[in-house]
């Protein structure tokens, strides 16, 4: 038992370190674009909509308040029931700067939100194209920052993760595990430094491009059928030959992602099968997640009940890196104070989730999203 504990225990603080160390140099190496030093630069901001008249004011509000930037604000309302259209065009007769696009049908094979951003993209005019979601919140100097960013290390596409607002405690224990992931797995230096689509990231509320990089990576219709979008489009920048980059982006939006426990489900759901929840990656990332992230919890107190002191020390080493890495973590990007003290939790909902997806997949069940069902996945 005692040499089976501290196996446990010893696989438990490699795997904790490993988390730890990514974190840590991911957070040194992921910075917020640097305030001040840009000029009037045009972009196109562009809102996919379907009933997000709870939202759409916000969004509106966060987008034409840019300083240092010549924007345009297009909404596409996407087959909205709930009055989307009316507080755009509202919107719209009060400030030139906001334009109204009412969605055509959804074709055959395409997702919902990449056909609502393959219609926005045909009619921006700038060279440049900011996609933010409907609930998200842009600071004043947000495309100013990014836009300096792409400029300065002459990059194709940037994006970021915006702050994630967090009341209820699903949202608490779930939201924060999509940084736990991104940034204790995907080692932010190397991406930079190689150009392999492998390691591209972003993320689709928050994306900013080129035209050039856009079109020569075939846009939003190359993945019609996907739900990523920010997964997909960075991979085919990366294809097309353009650099693509992630910054810090808490300082410029802030967003409520999910409000209760069936929409994180639901949106955790959607995209699953498109990264972790895959039967090649699921028992990979099974084993970093719940080896490097639950495991020392369980093997410390039975590890103490056994008299089992090096396995108890070995995985008490484990927990103190764990919480010390997600402090830091939540401190950088503002995550709640609980968060970290329920991540093996979360950690164990993320799993749920995937395997779920994973299963649902495999029974060839749709996947359903803003009221509309996909095709198997």
């Amino acid at each position: 038992m005692s040499l089976l504990l501290l196996a446990f225990a010893i696989v438990a603080l490699a795997l904790a370190l490993l988390y730890a160390a990514m974190t840590l140099v991911n957070l040194g190496a992921l910075r917020p674009p640097p305030r001040g030093g840009a000029a009037q630069r045009p972009v196109s901001i562009l809102i996919p909509a379907r009933d997000e008249a709870g939202n759409i004011e916000g969004a509106l509000h966060g987008a034409l308040s840019q300083r240092d930037a010549e924007i345009e604000v297009v909404v596409l309302d996407d087959g909205s029931a709930d009055g989307t259209d009316r507080i755009v065009e509202a919107a719209a007769a009060a400030d030139p700067r906001v334009r109204l696009l009412r969605g055509a049908p959804l074709p055959e094979g395409w997702n919902g939100k990449q056909h609502a951003c393959h219609q926005l993209a045909e009619a921006a005019r700038h060279p440049v194209l900011l996609f933010v979601d409907a609930d998200v919140r842009l600071a004043p100097d947000a495309v100013a920052r990014l836009w300096t960013w792409l400029e300065s290390f002459g990059l194709a596409l940037v994006s970021g993760f915006p702050r994630q607002i967090t009341r209820t405690l699903p949202e608490i224990v779930a939201i924060p595990q999509i940084l736990v992931v991104l940034l204790g797995y995907l080692p932010v230096p190397m991406a930079r430094a190689r150009p392999d689509p492998a390691f591209a990231a972003g993320c689709g509320q928050l994306l900013m491009v080129t035209r050039g990089a856009y079109e020569a990576a075939g846009g939003h219709a190359a993945f019609r059928d996907r739900m990523h979008d920010g997964l997909n489009l960075p991979r085919n920048v990366r294809r097309a030959g353009g650099r693509t980059d992630l910054v810090d982006a808490t300082p410029l939006a802030h967003v409520r992602m999910y409000e209760d426990w069936p929409a994180i489900v639901e949106g955790f759901s959607k995209n699953a099968t498109e990264g972790m929840a895959t039967p090649r990656a699921l028992p990979v990332w099974t084993a970093l997640l719940f080896g490097g992230h639950v495991l020392p919890f369980l093997v410390l107190p039975l590890a103490l009940l056994a008299g089992a002191w090096g396995a108890a020390w070995l995985s008490l080493a484990a927990v103190v890196l764990l919480l010390a890495a997600r402090t830091v973590l939540a401190w950088r990007m503002h995550q709640h104070p609980l968060s970290v003290l329920l991540h093996p939790v979360g950690v164990l909902v993320t799993l749920w989730i995937q395997f779920r997806a994973l299963r649902d997949a495999r029974r060839g069940r749709r996947v359903t999203w803003r009221g509309r069902a996909y095709g198997a996945r």
